[in-house]
């Protein structure tokens, strides 16, 4: 394990960074180009992750001033207690050590969780995608060129250029201590992390997120959040897949209808359940699986509850533990079914759109946990953190 930069060092080498975003926007832009180029696939939600746009490079540098301005989360204290016999013991937060970060076509990941890592006082491998190669590879030479320009060991910040089984030989068999991984991106890439680690996993990710028009909802603000939502971008994971609509809501077919041609504007592909798609005439759904399926598409699934306790059972049997979004202008029937939606974040009248670490004041983050250990929903720099007990003695025995 490397030796804890002091808070200064870190803070200087994501200002640096910040700065030779700024300064190799071109540069960036043009590696970025490259990777487009070669990239042939037809998946549309990659290539809009894939792309790096001055508006990317806008929010890789905010994100990392947003950061250099956090607090330094090693060695807060969390705990302090004095024994009868005099030892002084307290529990501080450290960091983990070397974190190794599994992504797909995002090269904002190569900043944003990188900076995360590196601030938490950790030693970071990234391991992107190969169609994003050319433009990690630009934005990790000025990584390496901000730590140069401090002092401090390249060997911070780690790019691990693997293919598929290289990458599966590291997992199992580590050629360096690698103290927690936490792989980004779709279920295979999960599936597949968790199979061969041999050290500790935060899964981050999936989706398939639900808003639930309750029938005291405000429709106008049910309807721009449901828009919001599924349209506004379709390639991440607080984007939203389903909606249940209470059947106790006045005219609930005349709000069905309005939602259907409101969709269909943006060229959405609608299914719904029976009823709702007898109320609206869009196809019907062929079977309960879809209910589980995140779609990252134009697509969205549109049911109908008869109550409160039908909702939230049907968004916990089916949900990815991510976002769930109440749409009623009843706070008591929004706050139970806020404590009873088993998510890692629940709303009251709002999109889903918003479960992202800069939008929550994190300074963006490392992955959206959808675990419940040891962190849920944003992790960011103050949860990147594990502990230590420190104890303070002048010669007891027990």
């Amino acid at each position: 394990m490397s030796h804890l930069l002091p808070i200064q060092k870190r803070n200087a080498v994501l200002n640096r960074m910040a700065h030779l975003l700024e300064q190799e926007r071109t540069n960036i832009k043009k590696s970025n180009q490259e990777d487009l180029e070669n990239y042939k696939g037809d998946d549309l939600a990659m290539g809009k992750r894939l792309l790096v746009d001055d508006a990317k490079i806008d929010g890789m540098i905010l994100s990392l001033r947003q950061l250099f301005a956090q607090e330094d989360p090693v060695g807060q204290e969390r705990f302090h207690f004095v024994h009868e016999n005099g030892i002084k013991i307290t529990n501080k937060t450290s960091a983990f050590g070397t974190i190794l970060i599994i992504y797909e076509s995002r090269p904002d990941v190569t900043v944003e969780a990188g900076g995360i890592a590196f601030k938490s006082g950790n030693k970071i491998l990234l391991k992107g995608g190969k169609e994003s190669l050319r433009s990690n590879l630009t934005i990790v030479s000025l990584w390496h060129q901000a730590l140069k320009d401090n002092d401090i060991d390249t060997n911070w910040v780690e790019y691990l250029n693997y293919d598929r089984n290289e990458t599966q030989a590291f997992l199992e068999k580590p050629t360096q201590k690698v103290d927690l991984i936490v792989p980004r991106g779709g279920e295979n890439l999960i599936a597949f992390v968790k199979k061969h680690a041999t050290c500790p996993v935060i899964v981050s990710g999936r989706g398939n997120n639900f808003v639930y028009v309750d029938k005291e909802a405000n429709l106008d603000q049910a309807l721009s959040i449901i828009i919001n939502g599924k349209t506004s971008n379709i390639s991440v994971c607080n984007a939203l897949d389903k909606v249940l609509i209470d059947t106790n809501l006045p005219n609930w077919e005349e709000f069905a209808e309005k939602l259907v041609t409101e969709l269909k504007k943006f060229n959405v592909i609608l299914l719904g359940d029976a009823a709702f798609a007898k109320a609206t005439q869009v196809d019907c759904i062929e079977n309960d699986l879809i209910w589980y399926e995140e779609f990252l598409d134009y697509k969205i699934v549109i049911g109908v509850t008869n109550s409160n306790q039908e909702a939230i059972e049907k968004i916990n049997k089916y949900c990815g533990g991510h976002s769930a979004s109440i749409i009623t202008k009843n706070d008591a029937v929004a706050q139970e079914f806020m404590e009873n939606v088993d998510t890692a974040a629940v709303y009251q009248n709002a999109s889903t759109r918003f479960t992202d670490g800069g939008q929550f004041g994190l300074g963006g983050e490392l992955a959206i946990s959808t675990d419940k250990l040891h962190q849920r929903g944003p992790i960011g720099l103050q949860h990147l953190v594990t502990n230590k007990w420190y104890i303070y003695g002048d010669g007891q025995i027990r």
